[in-house]
């Protein structure tokens, strides 16, 4: 059976993946990499490859993403297949590194556990603002993450390379997932990869925003599983 590498996003631990780990452990032995060693994707992306399996499929939410593109990078042999979740293969805009830094500076200020809970209600689907499990979640794990982990992300997203270059020479199995109603990585960053990596499946999730392992578990897992699955 194939190891399966899955790539938490921003202020995110490994119960970003906790729906999928048991649908998906029949498949292959389960691995939830640790985002927090490294000041760069390139460090954090070396540091994942030095603990992994010698080849395994790869997956990755949000920040994940952008890792999983440093991946391809430093060791592209050793991948088998390839999951993009929410994601975007395009660099930072100054718009948005400008809220990154004015992100960590307010966390410096204010009570983080506040800015969590303001963050998820722009994070996730609008039917899901008030669900009080998923903001727990979400809350949990950025705590976990701590105020010096996330400006650590942050930087390292803000100095991401621009990898939309490298989307054309993807050779393995890829599937591309997006919820329809994300508001950070919307469906049209998710076209834009599927269109460019050759043969990638794209999927497009209903009623769901940028958490969607978490939001519609159920349908995360139908496609990881078709992904997974050898072709017939």
């Amino acid at each position: 059976m194939t190891p399966i590498l899955l790539i938490p996003g921003l202020l995110c631990t490994a119960e970003i993946f906790a729906p999928q780990m048991a649908a998906l452990w029949p498949y292959g032995p389960v691995t939830v990499a640790s985002t927090l060693e490294g000041g760069t994707l390139p460090e954090i992306a070396a540091n994942i490859l030095s603990h992994a399996s010698p080849r395994f499929a790869l997956a990755g939410i949000s920040m994940g993403g952008y890792i999983c593109f440093e991946i391809l990078r430093q060791a592209p042999e050793r991948v088998i297949k390839l999951a993009l979740l929410d994601t975007t293969a395009r660099p930072d805009t100054p718009e948005q590194t400008a809220q990154r830094r004015a992100l960590i500076a307010l966390s410096r200020k204010v009570r983080f556990k506040t800015i969590l809970g303001q963050m998820f209600t722009t994070l996730v689907h609008p039917a899901h603002r008030r669900n009080s499990h998923l903001r727990d979640i979400q809350t949990r794990m950025g705590l976990a993450v701590g105020i010096d982990g996330m400006a650590r992300q942050q930087e390292a997203i803000i100095a991401r390379a621009d990898s939309r270059p490298d989307l054309s020479n993807i050779a393995v199995p890829t599937l591309v997932l997006v919820g329809d109603k994300d508001p950070l990585t919307p469906p049209d960053r998710a076209e834009e990869m599927a269109a460019a990596i050759p043969e990638a499946r794209l999927v497009i999730v209903p009623d769901c925003g940028h958490l969607s392992t978490l939001e519609q578990p159920e349908a995360v897992n139908r496609a990881l599983i078709d992904w997974l699955s050898p072709a017939v």
